[in-house]
């Protein structure tokens, strides 16, 4: 590893995450406590000896007695240090994750930790690799051979250099102990393999774009932005307070609620796709199919939202509303999302159709709304923009949430979707299959295809409601004859 003295400005860069990272090194620091830290001892490695090695079973434990935790959540604490870098495994190097058993680990030294802000720069991966392929004869694996390529042609231009610091970084490390070099060798690949992670693996130090203003610069502030600082804590005086013990009641029966439909906290069923490429969750769960699944169809009783949403929910609301001869509200809404969603070019005539059909005096369709939000809606029409309907278009929504969807959930045709509605069982797949599955992953379905079988679909289904011209009927099959 190239030893560097000056170091960028990233502060920004790790702004939103460095009170965590404080947080870990204080907690790493602690761990290697020659007293009360982690026990380490000298393990045998290939017949050489590396000093100071612990096991994922006494980190563990550790974190559990420190934290007054369970198993679980020290594990998946210490499997966020091997993440982010400042504990390494010394045999299986790819998987970064905290094993519970004897598997072997090591501290890194903290010239590698991220708050040290090292850029993790092309030409110093290059040089690693270089390194790595001397020492090696050319036997690298395949995702550091793809990198070795691509940085050879990329850095072609100053690949001698490289291949200069590679040979002398090499010649260097020879000179040491064995032992030294194989924890250095170490050390340096896990640095690596965190910054610059095999395909298919996510990264803990993945970062989004950097901002365009630095947080940490002191700005001056002006009289005018002083002003509109004082009429907004004048305003957030005035605001209604809510209890704490209501918020976070809400909370808590927010959670309950959408605990089973979380991703993280529930498996996907039958299975996962994007790790099994078995798209059988994608079939059961394709916006407008025939028969969904008993978590989708629940999902539509948690809110009104929930269901106009999900197109097949959606469609078996209208089915509930056409047997009551209401279903003017939900069409109007519609409507309202397709202007608001809808092409600029067709604005106009769009909102000017909505009108005459919903609004207007004696419209075949005619909506029920009070007067002001009827006086707003028309004044707005005279100029037409996307939220031109807005406010028709939430009065129609709580018409709807208050006294139809609770109607619906009590209705046999939820009911009857509900017993139609099947739960598929779980597929259980070995490591070994997941991982064979992942390198051999097929391309799924293109959201724009997807965005076309839908259009025409709405389009079939607007010819299907359409009134049928009986002449020109009649002329077709004069026609014919």
């Amino acid at each position: 590893m190239t030893i560097r003295t000056a170091r960028p400005n990233r502060e920004q860069h790790f702004r939103p995450r460095i009170h965590c990272l404080k947080k870990m090194e204080a907690l790493v620091v602690e761990m290697q406590d020659s007293k009360g830290g982690v026990k380490g001892s000298e393990q045998k490695l290939n017949v050489t000896s590396i000093p100071y090695v612990i096991t994922g079973k006494d980190v563990v434990t550790w974190i559990t007695n420190k934290m007054k935790s369970n198993t679980e959540e020290a594990q998946a604490v210490a499997t966020m240090l091997v993440a982010y870098g400042y504990i390494y495994p010394i045999q299986n190097h790819k998987k970064l994750v905290m094993c519970n058993d004897g598997t072997l680990y090591r501290f890194q030294t903290p010239y590698f930790w991220p708050t040290e802000k090292w850029v993790a720069e092309d030409s110093d991966y290059a040089i690693y690799l270089t390194k790595r392929n001397i020492r090696k004869k050319g036997m690298l694996e395949a995702y550091e051979q793809a990198h070795y390529n691509r940085l050879n042609k990329w850095l072609n231009h100053k690949w001698d250099f490289i291949v200069m610091q590679a040979t002398e970084q090499y010649k260097a490390s020879k000179e040491r102990k064995k032992a030294d070099r194989v924890v250095l060798d170490c050390q340096e690949r896990a640095y690596w393999v965190v910054n610059r992670p095999p395909k298919r693996t996510h990264s803990a130090l993945d970062d989004g774009p950097e901002r365009l203003i630095d947080p940490c610069t002191d700005q001056k502030i002006t009289f005018d932005e002083y002003r509109r600082m004082n009429m907004f804590y004048q305003q957030t005086i005035m605001r209604s307070r809510v209890k704490s013990s209501v918020s976070l009641g809400a909370l808590v029966k927010y959670v309950t609620t959408y605990k089973n439909h979380d991703a993280f906290l529930a498996p996907c069923l039958p299975s996962n796709p994007w790790l099994t490429n078995n798209d059988s969750y994608w079939t059961l769960n394709t916006r407008r199919v025939d028969t969904p699944t008993k978590m989708r169809v629940e999902r539509w009783s948690f809110s009104l939202f929930e269901l106009l949403t999900d197109l097949r929910g959606r469609d078996d609301f209208k089915i509930f509303l056409k047997k009551e001869f209401s279903g003017e509200n939900l069409a109007f809404w519609e409507a309202a999302e397709e202007l608001k969603w809808g092409t600029a070019s067709s604005m106009s005539s769009r909102a000017e159709s909505i009108f005459k059909t919903f609004l207007a005096p004696g419209a075949p369709r005619w909506i029920n709304i009070d007067g002001r939000t009827m006086g707003l809606t028309v004044k707005g029409l005279e100029h037409p923009h996307r939220y031109v309907l807005e406010a028709a278009q939430t009065h129609v929504f709580m018409l709807m949430k208050k006294d139809t969807f609770f109607r619906y959930l009590k209705s046999p045709t939820y009911k009857d979707i509900q017993k139609k509605a099947h739960s598929p069982e779980a597929q259980n797949f070995s490591p070994a299959q997941i991982e064979q599955n992942a390198q051999s992953c097929s391309p799924g379905i293109h959201p724009i295809i997807l965005w076309q079988q839908e259009e025409a679909e709405s389009a079939k289904a607007a010819a299907a409601s359409a009134p049928v011209d009986v002449k020109a009927m009649m002329s077709k099959m004069d026609r014919k004859k």
